[in-house]
């Protein structure tokens, strides 16, 4: 989302994309454009992330030969290693020398490279792949370095399964309507990231600063949170659409990440519309390697844990991201002993989804304090404000305004309810086949918008960059 990638960056790879002849040329000309898109914003990780590729074309060709565990592990520790150093090094250290002050260990400064969760775990589900039997390993190391760094979703996927798109690699269709789809899916996520996110991210964090935070008063935290749920959701389902649309317009098709989260009438069913890529990946690599619901109900009910515990660890380096993981999987272990022991009718009534949408609505904006919040002691006191009454000099009326109620009251109806009172509005909105005179002039609008609040507004951050 910033004008030297719609302007510049794009179209130029489009126009060469289409000029250039045979498949390989194809993959080999997006190959240079995702490592030149991300030496744009990384130019000494790009290393890491060739030997990233290197490392694990290596392991898929020797697993390949022989599928043994003592490849595998390797391979996951190398894999893991690489991410633990650059992301969790400094953590670890600081918790060591909480319990071992007299023995300091020295902290380094280490930037945590883009996107490096995404591509490490599209590279281990390769390898795993590989291992079942389910691919044959690559021998085309340019077909995977495309497949680890292609750059629509490089950053902040959706997170790309490898035997999902095995085929499109090596062969994939074109057409005018999967082009004008791509083009239109692309313009609806700028939309959600430069209208709706980029607007709620600036009052949030100006609101939720140390000046303001500590003298805010119930209303107040209860607005921001539902901004910061809205900015969150906003910002990386935009994320999302522009990498599929994207996708599209090279000719691959990938998974959708999000399917309105916050209709969910229970937790379980939120992390089923919530980031379905990356809850995919944690039930096919983790939550089944571990036994999944087969040995009993303590077995699936630590490994439903442990798929949490680990969630949270992935999403950041932080004690905060480790207690929001264990807060979900409370939840939902919860949920799961509560499901087994009433009837299934009872969940299926319109009185539990009525309560269940109240009930998961707080479950969820009450884990957005963890994961936004770095101290837990900032964490307790909001929670406090939240669900004790509690006056402050800071209002709502303070820090909104006609423009900010009118965005928030848009994306409140959009990031749900009125695609579920009109499903031939979501039909019509995300539909494949064809693109008439409404798409264009609907796109046209949006990406006016987009491009007069680019060039106005320098605020333009992506939530999940940093993960």
């Amino acid at each position: 989302s910033s004008l030297v990638f719609l302007w510049y960056f794009l179209p130029v790879t489009v126009l060469l994309y289409f000029l250039v002849p045979g498949i390989n040329r194809k993959n080999g000309l997006l190959l240079a454009a995702s490592l030149l898109f991300y030496a744009w914003g990384e130019p000494k990780y790009v290393i890491l992330m060739i030997i990233s590729i290197i490392l694990n074309f290596g392991f898929g060709i020797l697993i390949d030969k022989r599928p043994v565990k003592t490849w595998l592990f390797l391979c996951v520790a190398v894999n893991l290693a690489l991410l633990g150093y650059f992301k969790y090094f400094n953590f670890l250290g600081e918790l060591f020398n909480r319990v071992m002050p007299g023995r300091p260990l020295v902290l380094k400064d280490i930037a945590l490279p883009i996107g490096i969760s995404f591509y490490t775990f599209q590279a281990l589900s390769y390898v795993a792949d590989v291992y079942r039997g389910t691919i044959k390993g690559q021998k085309n190391i340019w077909n995977l370095a495309l497949y680890i760094s292609f750059f629509p979703q490089l950053i902040a996927g959706p997170i790309v399964k490898y035997h999902d798109i095995e085929t499109q690699l090596k062969a994939r269709q074109h057409s005018w309507d999967k082009g004008a789809y791509g083009i239109k899916r692309f313009v609806y996520g700028l939309g959600k990231k430069v209208i709706f996110a980029n607007s709620f991210a600036a009052v949030v964090d100006h609101v939720l600063s140390d000046s303001i935070r500590p003298y805010m008063g119930t209303g107040l935290t209860w607005f921001i949170m539902v901004l910061y749920g809205l900015q969150i959701y906003y910002d990386f389902s935009g994320y999302s659409d522009m990498a599929i649309g994207l996708g599209k317009l090279f000719g691959f098709d990938f998974m959708e990440n999000f399917n309105y989260p916050y209709v969910s009438a229970s937790v379980r069913e939120f992390w089923r519309r919530w980031h379905i890529s990356l809850s995919t990946w944690f039930k096919e690599y983790v939550y089944i390697p571990l036994g999944g619901s087969r040995r009993g109900k303590l077995k699936t009910y630590r490994n439903l844990f442990i798929v949490f515990l680990v969630t949270g660890v992935w999403h950041g380096a932080g004690l905060n991201f480790v207690l929001w993981g264990m807060y979900y999987g409370v939840f939902i272990v919860a949920e799961r002993i509560l499901r087994e022991r009433m009837t299934g009718r009872f969940f299926s009534g319109k009185i539990w989804r009525s309560f269940g949408h109240l009930y998961t609505l707080m479950v969820v904006l009450g884990g957005w304090v963890l994961f936004r919040m770095e101290y837990f002691s900032d964490v307790r006191h909001m929670w406090r404000v939240m669900f004790l009454e509690k006056g402050g000099p800071y209002t709502i009326s303070m820090f909104g305004d006609l423009r900010i109620y009118t965005i928030t009251v848009l994306g409140l109806l959009l990031c749900g309810p009125v695609q579920a009172l009109c499903p031939g509005l979501r039909k019509y909105l995300y539909q494949e086949e064809g693109t008439g005179f409404i798409d264009v002039v609907v796109m046209a609008a949006v990406l006016s918008v987009c491009l007069i609040l680019l060039v106005c507004n320098t605020y333009n951050p992506f939530i999940y960059f940093r993960f």
